[in-house]
């Protein structure tokens, strides 16, 4: 084979040329990087030019949306009524050789009761703000009962987004989307995920931005500044979460940067949990957030609306000064919307009597247009309950009303109906469902929905509506949602409940038993008198006293049983406070005490310190000084000055509870010469979420001529500067996790990356350490199959407390996600 003829001289040009052409390229390539460099920043600082209009439009936009949405919304802008919500934290997540964190007195002694949290409010039990919740880097959802301010918590965090307020850290800059899931028409095209939020926003875009608004929604999404607030899932049965929630998974698949908060009902978290959405509850409103808030609608009510000519023509009106005394004595645990209505109501001078069914009562007259009679009212919200449609169709609800409308206006419904059969595009106009949005009892959204502004009113309206028919095996039969559930509490509060209420007491529903609690909300708005009532308060006490229960499930026994204001609760608690033979049942007992500012069992708390058992000495303290009476205190200060080292501790740390009398104790405390004192008080001040307790702390740290005071001031300020340990944090993977590969090595095993690892876990489970033992149940709880929850079943009704307690809350959370959880008996217990 012969080889070609090569040209000498046109190869060496050749290799000369591309010698020049390559030293030319690599010369030249800082220089084509910069070019490039600068080509893409011209055309980002383009982009950036042709959005910032439309973001800056955007923040108003949501900024005057979110200022709008809660209840005295008529009256008052959000941030100028708005008590700052905070959300309850739930305990720290134990980590195997990790820092160990020191707990305050309420933490250790007031069991974590996410479903009943007023326990928590009351005390003072740690909190989380909107944006320290958000910091872990977790997905949340809201949940807690209707009126406890979620849907204002989320506005409060799109007007924190929209101002690019510097507490939400590194979200500061995140552009918020604030949505109903009412507007959101779903399911969403798979081509095109972002189009029903595209089609929400336009709702409440500037008319000159609308064309611009989808290319800038996108672009913030893929950029991964979004942070989408999603309002009503808590309004929504079962199969409507089911739909939100698959589109949530989308949208994360699509856009996994997106940060989202969402609201659910505590009873229903279908698949948000599977999506590693952190549950945490808005708080009920404690003694301090009351008087604020009494104190802020006073002065506003002065200021702006007693001097309308409407004000000054009702009369002489009552000093605030006395109004805020009397709603603030009122002994009624009222949801922040139950407050904000009868406060309404006092100030208006037309409530019509001192209950929460009264307040609510009074709204709805305000609301309700005066020729749609109130039948027509409960006639669609019972129609709404009964279907499960809270978003419904109001050409459908129309005829639900249809036998209420006036002749002629029956006239115009006909004719505009065959205007609709030749215009198909034609929407429908009833007239009694457009008088009652008109008056703000409905809301009308996109894809020609409507739904009551506020579920209370709903469930109000339906209650009392379904009082006169016998529904119970149509209530029974669906699932549990918000509609429902409310529907049949004010059906308890105005009929007899005794069907629906025997119906759930003759199921079993350990270990959870979620089908007692469900009537012990009745309890507080049914009539003294009502048949059923002795039945649930009788099994609320037998769980109460049930010592192989665990404190959560009793804890929320305790609760209910003191919300419900039944005059034989305070004598109970008192008996067991004196009888009890047990530790666990005294600690209730004496927070229950407190809860319900039971002055006849100061004397029987004060014995309690002469107990062994640390933690009912510090629930007797911290219900000392909730009950807040001069005699009360005096008995902690007592414990303050001449109690052990431990009880000295457990009345400081009690007394950071009370704003004026204990916060003055612990000033005067931290100044006297008894070592052991100024140390407890040390504590005390630890608690008090105040900028002078700690100037105080820091004085101490350094002038205090004990090193034992000295040492504790400086451990507390230590912890100030650290991250919160109950911040919810993702999970690393089991194949990630130190603790968990040094255990599975200790066992001979190994851990594939992508695997649950359940094997390894259960036995850390069986075998582990505590630490471990705890750590595991995390894991565990991911992937819950039978095997799983017979391990989770025998820890709940085993020996150690710590693990019980923590088994429980697992199991609750997988029942609110749907999971079905077996009567325990399937696993030989109870």
């Amino acid at each position: 084979m012969r080889l070609p003829v090569i040209d000498l001289f046109s190869f060496w040009l050749g290799v000369a040329a591309a010698t020049v052409f390559w030293w030319v390229v690599n010369t030249m390539r800082p220089l084509l990087r910069q070019v490039i460099r600068e080509a893409r920043e011209k055309r980002e600082a383009a982009q950036e030019r042709s959005t910032s209009g439309v973001e800056i439009a955007h923040r108003r936009a949501t900024l005057r949306l979110a200022q709008g949405m809660h209840l005295a919304a008529p009256l008052f802008a959000l941030n100028e009524i708005l008590i700052p919500p905070r959300l309850l934290a739930p305990p720290p997540r134990v980590e195997p050789d990790g820092p160990v964190y020191a707990e305050d007195t309420v933490a250790e002694t007031i069991p974590y009761l996410p479903a009943w949290p007023e326990l928590a409010a009351v005390y003072g039990a740690p909190t989380l703000t909107l944006p320290e919740a958000l910091s872990g880097g977790r997905n949340l959802v809201l949940i807690g009962q209707p009126g406890t301010g979620k849907t204002v918590a989320l506005a409060h965090l799109a007007s924190l987004a929209a101002n690019q307020d510097s507490q939400l850290g590194a979200l500061s800059n995140a552009i918020p989307f604030l949505v109903h899931i009412a507007d959101l028409n779903l399911p969403a095209p798979q081509k095109d995920l972002l189009q029903p939020l595209v089609d929400a926003v336009s709702a409440y875009t500037p008319v000159l931005n609308l064309p611009r608004l989808p290319g800038f929604i996108r672009r913030i999404f893929h950029s991964g500044r979004a942070l989408f607030l999603l309002d009503g899932l808590d309004e929504l049965p079962p199969d409507g979460v089911e739909l939100a929630t698959e589109y949530l998974r989308q949208l994360l698949e699509a856009y996994p940067a997106t940060r989202i908060v969402t609201t659910a009902c505590p009873e229903t978290l279908d698949g948000l949990l599977a999506l590693d959405f952190a549950p945490l509850t808005v708080m009920p409103w404690g003694p301090r957030e009351r008087r604020a808030f009494l104190e802020r609608w006073a002065d506003l009510w002065t200021r702006y609306i007693a001097v309308e000519a409407w004000a000054q023509r009702e009369g002489a009106q009552i000093d605030p000064l006395i109004l805020t005394s009397w709603l603030e004595a009122d002994p009624t645990a009222l949801t922040p919307l139950e407050l904000t209505l009868k406060t309404w109501a006092a100030y208006a001078g037309d409530s019509r009597g001192p209950t929460a069914l009264d307040s609510i009562e009074t709204h709805l007259l305000r609301l309700a247009p005066p020729d749609v009679p109130a039948a027509a009212l409960e006639t669609l919200a019972m129609q709404v309950v009964l279907t499960a449609q809270p978003l419904f169709d109001p050409r459908k609800a129309h005829r639900w009303v249809k036998s209420f409308e006036p002749p002629e206006e029956q006239e115009e419904a006909s004719e505009e109906k065959k205007t609709r059969r030749k215009d198909k595009t034609a929407a429908p106009t009833p007239g009694i469902l457009a008088k009652m949005a008109n008056r703000g009892l409905l809301t009308a959204h996109a894809n020609n929905r409507m739904r009551f502004a506020h579920l209370i009113l709903e469930g109000y309206l339906a209650g009392r509506a379904l009082a006169a028919y016998d529904l119970t095996e149509t209530l029974l039969q669906q699932p549990d949602w918000s509609g429902k559930l409310l529907a049949m509490h004010y059906l308890a509060a105005h009929g007899d409940a005794t069907p629906l209420v025997n119906a759930l007491l003759e199921k079993t529903s350990p270990p959870l038993e979620h089908d007692l609690l469900i009537p012990a909300r009745w309890l507080r708005d049914a009539s003294r008198e009502a048949p059923w009532r002795g039945k649930v308060l009788a099994a609320l006490a037998n769980l109460l006293k049930d010592e192989r229960h665990p404190l959560a499930l009793r804890g929320q026994a305790l609760t209910a049983l003191a919300l419900s204001g039944d005059p034989g609760t305070p004598a109970l608690f008192r008996a067991f406070l004196k009888k009890s033979r047990f530790a666990d049942q005294a600690r209730l007992a004496a927070l229950g005490s407190g809860l319900i500012r039971d002055t006849k069992a100061i004397e029987a708390l004060g014995a309690l310190f002469r107990l062994e058992d640390i933690y009912a000495r510090r629930a007797a303290c911290l219900a000392l000084v909730a009950i807040g009476t001069e005699p009360a205190l005096e008995v902690v200060a007592t414990a303050l000055l001449q109690g052990d080292e431990d009880l000295r501790r457990a009345a400081a740390e009690a007394l950071a509870n009370h704003p004026t009398e204990g916060h003055a104790m612990l000033r005067d405390g931290i100044t006297m010469e008894d070592i052991l004192v100024r140390r407890a008080a040390v504590y005390g001040l630890g608690r008090v979420n105040e900028p002078w307790a700690r100037q105080i702390l820091e004085k101490v740290q350094v002038e205090d001529d004990q090193w034992v005071v000295r040492s504790a001031a400086g451990e507390l300020l230590e912890r100030m500067e650290h991250p919160n340990p109950r911040i919810p944090r993702p999970l690393l993977p089991p194949s990630e996790t130190p603790w968990l590969i040094a255990f599975a090595g200790t066992q001979g095993m190994g851990i594939t990356p992508g695997s649950p690892a359940t094997d390894v876990l259960l036995l850390a489970l069986k075998q582990g350490t505590i630490e471990e033992r705890l750590a595991a149940l995390h894991y565990l709880q991911k992937h819950p199959n039978e095997g799983v929850l017979n391990q989770l079943y025998q820890v709940l009704y085993g020996d150690d407390p710590t693990l019980r307690e923590a088994a429980f809350h697992v199991l609750w959370e997988l029942a609110a996600a749907g999971i079905a959880l077996p009567h325990p008996q399937a696993f030989g217990l109870q």
